[in-house]
């Protein structure tokens, strides 16, 4: 086991995330469910704990009930590669959530997440102010990160 690991808590769908998310992500997997069973305040056929692998980083899911919320205090931050990755990872995972600004969502069971091309990272941290300054003022109009766009900013065109 990895010595941190995310700790997720839902309110009577941490199944369903974590097969969704299994499902969206490459070299990803459930490692184990267990149901609440008989004499619990939580139906029997009930996740009560899951853990799973999103691309080898290994999470922790807890389903007990509505006490706790999440909020977009902590995101799940995507490194992507191409431009690819990040519509068919935006698409997926905003499905029946909410598409926000400058590469966040939330998806259906209320997490944050940041989807964003590893070329953003690299424009802004140049050297050249004035580069990354446009950068930053273009990822400012997106709601999903477009890569070709940010290398125009970059660019100066």
């Amino acid at each position: 086991m990895q010595k941190i690991t995310p700790f997720l808590w839902y309110d009577g769908r941490a199944e369903e995330a974590v097969k969704f998310y299994t499902s969206i992500f490459k070299n990803s997997k459930i490692i184990t469910l267990n149901y609440w069973g008989e004499g619990t305040p939580f139906p029997k056929d009930q996740v009560r704990t899951a853990v799973f692998e999103l691309d080898g980083v290994q999470f922790y899911a807890f389903d007990a009930g509505p006490q706790f919320k999440f909020t977009e205090a902590i995101s799940l931050f995507v490194d992507c590669t191409t431009q690819e990755e990040v519509d068919e990872l935006w698409e997926k995972l905003s499905a029946g959530g909410e598409k926000s600004m400058c590469g966040w969502l939330k998806d259906k069971f209320g997490i944050s997440w940041q989807v964003i091309p590893r070329k953003l990272m690299q424009f802004m941290n140049d050297k050249d102010p004035e580069k990354s300054k446009r950068v930053m003022q273009a990822m400012m109009k997106m709601n999903k990160i477009i890569i070709a766009d940010l290398q125009k900013a970059y660019d100066g065109k």
